[in-house]
């Protein structure tokens, strides 16, 4: 798909590249066709345009998955405006933090009896509120999105339409990508890049029917997957870690199958493949770049794939560099990772001669949660504003723990409390999963704190306990 110059015009072109009669989006029973769709997205262009949104307008969009948002977010871009796409997870203090710097001009979100919701739902009620002290767009970019960055600061993530375009051109050109008529089940969230352009955008220009499951367990997926004989399969490593934990029914029409979001574990790959009798793809990406290596075949693991149509990268001192022409980041957010034309991924990598990435791991503070990026230092920082913490330290080995000292006196707080106190403050998928309160933290012989697992675990007094998150 060549360069389109407007959102509007990428819209439109999605939208004729394949027979309206198609069918795109399904969920249980509902379907709707692209030509369904067309109808949805003008009429609510339509309201939205009554409310003065047009062409570089600022709008926030935070709905959970739902039919509802596609079009949504379709029919704001096809009034052109500048999309800044919340995870619906993020709790109401981390949306108010980034429209703090962002200052969108309105705030589209659900109604208020979402949060009572469980699972998929094909259609929401929206609420549109416009925004004291927004700002209208500063640049061409049509699509925001947030990522933790290495600082504990969010970094604000701009995408032209000219880079959402060349993203789902490379899909399409992609060995062992769905086309015309698969059945994708796609259970990767819509908030972020993989499942927002490989999963909806490119099965929109592709004649790809994309269905939802309603729950994520494993019982749903399957039920879902032999309702609909589902022909494809995008997920992060949990979904397939899920799936081969149990005995799993025929799926005779399931022909690729492709993690995203974070490296998948080589058991779980294993493990799926005994149990399906298919290897897991793997789509390596970033949020600024979109995809960057894939293997949609699973042929290649360990590595990620070789790089994708269009993308150039580089192994600069042991980590994954990729070329970009221009600087992602909005609002001086990115720091050092965008110099010279090329982001730094920050993952220490090797590319072989054939153009092969193999990713050995993260070289910062970012993690990989459930196939979301997970700063701890963000969830440090959170920890230190607590009254009577003094210090506080986190490790990632699968999964994350926190170490925190805290002042001595009456009042402690339990490390249950301090688990409160952070899920008042992060979304679910950043918690801890365990939090250890000790009287000190281990330093280095210069004072500096620790922050191998090995030294931090064997500071732990004897039958101590723990508070349980969730990450």
């Amino acid at each position: 798909m060549a360069d389109t110059g407007d959102m509007e015009t990428l819209v439109r072109r999605l939208f004729d590249a394949q027979d309206d009669a198609l069918p795109y989006l399904t969920h249980r029973q509902e379907m709707i066709t692209r030509g369904e769709l067309r109808i949805r997205v003008a009429k609510q262009a339509a309201l939205f345009a009554g409310y003065g949104i047009r062409a570089g307008t600022t709008v926030g969009l935070r709905t959970p998955p739902s039919f509802t948002q596609v079009e949504v977010l379709l029919a704001l871009w096809h009034l052109g405006a500048q999309v800044l796409l919340f995870d619906f997870r993020l709790k109401p203090a981390e949306v108010t933090a980034l429209c703090a710097s962002c200052r969108p001009q309105f705030m589209v979100s659900a109604g208020t009896n979402v949060q009572a919701t469980f699972g998929f739902r094909s259609e929401h009620e929206v609420v549109t509120e416009r925004l004291a002290g927004g700002r209208v767009a500063g640049t061409d970019h049509r699509l925001v999105q947030f990522s933790s960055g290495s600082t504990g600061r969010p970094k604000v993530i701009g995408r032209t339409t000219s880079s959402i375009a060349a993203e789902v051109d490379r899909f399409t050109r992609v060995p062992g990508m769905p086309g015309t008529g698969d059945r994708l089940l796609l259970l990767s969230s819509t908030a972020h890049s993989f499942g927002l352009i490989a999963g909806l955008l490119h099965s929109l220009a592709a004649g790809v029917g994309v269905v939802f499951a309603p729950r994520i367990s494993a019982r749903d997926i399957l039920r879902t997957a032999v309702d609909h004989r589902i022909t494809a399969l995008f997920g992060v490593p949990m979904h397939y870690e899920l799936l081969a934990a149990v005995d799993p029914p025929a799926l005779p029409d399931l022909r690729v199958a492709v993690s995203g979001g974070e490296l998948m574990p080589p058991q779980v790959a294993t493990r799926f493949t005994e149990r399906y009798g298919l290897p897991v793809g793997e789509s390596y990406g970033t949020t600024e770049t979109g995809v960057v290596a894939m293997d949609a075949h699973g042929t290649l693991r360990p590595a990620v794939g070789r790089a994708a149509p269009g993308v150039t990268v580089r192994v600069h001192r042991g980590e994954l560099d990729v070329a970009l022409d221009e600087s992602p980041y909005l609002f001086d957010s990115g720091g050092t990772q965008y110099t010279d034309g090329w982001l730094h991924t920050r993952d220490r990598a090797t590319v072989d001669a054939s153009g092969t990435v193999l990713v050995h791991g993260r070289a910062d503070s970012l993690v990989v949660v459930g196939g979301l990026k997970v700063d701890l230092l963000e969830v440090e920082n959170v920890l230190r504003e607590h009254p009577a913490v003094q210090q506080a330290v986190l490790v990632h080995q699968g999964v994350t723990e926190a170490y925190v000292a805290v002042a001595e006196g009456p009042g402690q707080p339990s490390a249950a409390e301090l688990l409160r106190w952070c899920r008042e403050r992060l979304a679910d998928y950043k918690l801890p999963r365990v939090i250890r309160v000790l009287d000190s933290l281990p330093r280095t012989s210069n004072g500096k704190l620790l922050r191998q697992a090995a030294a931090l675990q064997a500071a732990v007094p004897t039958g101590a306990t723990g508070a349980g998150g969730g990450a």
